[in-house]
Order: structure tokens, then C-alpha cells, then sequence
């Protein structure tokens, strides 16, 4: 059993480019039904503000799968602590037994999803959208920043948090780039200005309204992952022109299609053309320019087996980690 800390794995896996076909191959096998991938299981700890979901998925062929428990503890920064954490456990597909332990403190984590933003960026939004939008200033907005600029040209950048001091913060980390930073008064002037849209944020309440979002506009909505949280209103996911969940069985009870079903904005009925149904197919994406695109990103199992293969492989084809 080869074990890896967070220090070997981040010597050969960043947020790169090589990173996307990793990830879209996991989402494009989870839409060819090749993926056993259970219900999340979670665990609240409201006292805390914080929460710990487990997910695995095995896909068909591959020689190994993985667990992962995450934990998200959104009072960790006035500790001096990241908000994100966990490790992930890669088991032999065959035998079951364990092949490695990867103490990534959430890194893959946060790497994985944010990758999923540039895959749901660079299939739904227009490919000359310029500015984008990030509601929110923790680590995954940032990362979400760093993925989008992998896969469109990025001359704008508007940040809204509820925290201004923390907007501040955000745009002093990226000064160095050659791009406008603007901080918005409100997610209504953040959503005027943006060609690209992301939610990064636990939320309990709706931060967008459809009314806001100018023509073209795509968002992608990555932090309702959890039957409380909600980021958009559940009236956006009828009014725009194509929703498009990371998988339906997830976002109906997660993410933010779980509150149009909620309130019978949406039939149970519907079925949407999933992030994976796009990428083996793009023509079922967006139809012009003016569409309006949603894509609700809770998370898969499927997309952290492949991330912990990636990196257990690279990790010991370059002799880290300590063999027990």
C-alpha cells in the first residue's frame, strides 16, 4: 500500500490542461452507463457549520476505484484553517484490497471540481465570453477563476461576496494578471456584467434571479451540494434555455434542481441532457448565442476516481510516497 500526503501529490498533480480529458472521460463513462456510483453519503454538523460527504464510484474496466471523504467546515478561515479537507482511499478493483491512501487534505477535491467548471465552461458558453462573474471569495472561487482562464480568454473578472473585505482580498491575489478587476455591489450588478457566471458559495438562499442574467450568459452553480443549500432561483431552471445537470439523480436531491422539483417549478417527469450526454455529444449543448445555460455541479464519485487514479499513478511512477 503506497501512502500519499499532500506534499507528494501536488509535486505532479495542478490545475492544468492536462487535467480536462481526465475529467471528461470520467463524466463522458458516467453517460455511457460504465459507472457504479452509490448515493452520497453525508453528515451535517450544523454546531460547527461544517458537513463530511463520502463518494466512490467504480468504472467498468478500469484496475482500481476510490472512496473519498470530504469535509467542508465553512468557519475554518476565522481559524486560520482551510474550509476544505479530507483523503481519498484507491482500492483493486478485483480484490478490493487497498492499493493507496492519499492524505490530499481536500486538494484533489478542489481540483476535480474546479475542472468540472472549465469542462462546463468550455461546452456552454459562448467561446468569445470575455468576463466572468464569481459570487464568492473562498478557495474555490479561485480555483474556479484559474480553471475558466484554461479554457476561455478572460479580460474581465467581477467578484461579489458578502464579505467586502474578503472581494478585496480576491482581486489583490490576481493583480498580478493583465485583466480588469472589478468587486460588484450586489450579485444584480455582478450578473450585468458578466458573459460567465460562477456560484461558489453554501448558501441557504437564492443570490441570483433570471431577471438579472443578460442573454448568452452561462453560470455554472457549483455549491448547492446539499439539500439545504441554494444559490439560484428555482424559477432560473425553467425559464433558461438548457439546465444541464453533472448527474440528475445527484442535483434532484442536491443541488439546485432539488428546489424546482421542491416547488413544482419542474416536473419530476423531465429529463435533461446530463454534462457527460454533452460531451460525447457538443451539438446537444448550446444552440446560439443568446441562450442562457445552467449547469449544476454537485459533485460525482466517479469524477474523484478518476482524479485519485491520476495522481497515484503519476506519484508512483516518480518513486513518492512511503510503501507499507
Amino acid at each position: 500500500m503506497l501512502i500519499l500526503n499532500k506534499n507528494d501529490i501536488i509535486q505532479h498533480v495542478d490545475l492544468n490542461k492536462n487535467l480536462i480529458p481526465i475529467i471528461e472521460d470520467a463524466f463522458n463513462s458516467l453517460s455511457k452507463g460504465l459507472v457504479m456510483m452509490p448515493p452520497i453519503m453525508r453528515i451535517d454538523i450544523e454546531k460547527y457549520h461544517g458537513e463530511s460527504d463520502v463518494k466512490a464510484a467504480y468504472v467498468e474496466g478500469l484496475d482500481s476505484f476510490a472512496i473519498k471523504i470530504a469535509s467542508g467546515f465553512f468557519d475554518n478561515p476565522k481559524l486560520g484553517l482551510p474550509s476544505s479537507n479530507g483523503l481519498m482511499v484507491l482500492l483493486d478493483s478485483k480484490t478490493g484490497v487497498v492499493k493507496s491512501v492519499l492524505l490530499d487534505e481536500g486538494y484533489l477535491t478542489d481540483t476535480r471540481t474546479a475542472i468540472a467548471g472549465a469542462i462546463a465552461t468550455k461546452y456552454l458558453s459562448n467561446e468569445n465570453a470575455n468576463s466572468v462573474g464569481i459570487v464568492g471569495a473562498g478557495i474555490q472561487a479561485k480555483l474556479q477563476l484559474q480553471a475558466i482562464m484554461l479554457v476561455r480568454k478572460i479580460n474581465k473578472i467581477i467578484v461579489w461576496a458578502r464579505d467586502e473585505t474578503k472581494a478585496n482580498q480576491f482581486i489583490e491575489s490576481f493583480k498580478n494578471l493583465d485583466i480588469d478587476l472589478y468587486v460588484a455591489s450586489s450579485c444584480k450588478e455582478l450578473a450585468s456584467l458578466s458573459e460567465i457566471i460562477v456560484t461558489t458559495t453554501p448558501s441557504k438562499k437564492p443570490l441570483l434571479e433570471f431577471d438579472w442574467i443578460n442573454k448568452g450568459t452561462h453560470i455554472t452553480a457549483m455549491g448547492s451540494d446539499a439539500e439545504q443549500k441554494n444559490e439560484l432561483d428555482p424559477h432560473m431552471i425553467k425559464h433558461c434555455d438548457q439546465y444541464v445537470p453533472d448527474n440528475q439523480l445527484q442535483t434532484s436531491v442536491l443541488g439546485e434542481l432539488h428546489h424546482a422539483l421542491k416547488q413544482n417549478i419542474i416536473s419530476s417527469k423531465e429529463k435533461f441532457n446530463e454534462l457527460g450526454d454533452i460531451i460525447n455529444d457538443p451539438r446537444l449543448g448550446r444552440k446560439n448565442k443568446e441562450d442562457i445555460t445552467i449547469c449544476d455541479l454537485t459533485g460525482t464519485g466517479v469524477q474523484d476516481t478518476a482524479i485519485a487514479r491520476f495522481a497515484y499513478n503519476l506519484c508512483k511512477k516518480n518513486n513518492l510516497g512511503i510503501n507499507i
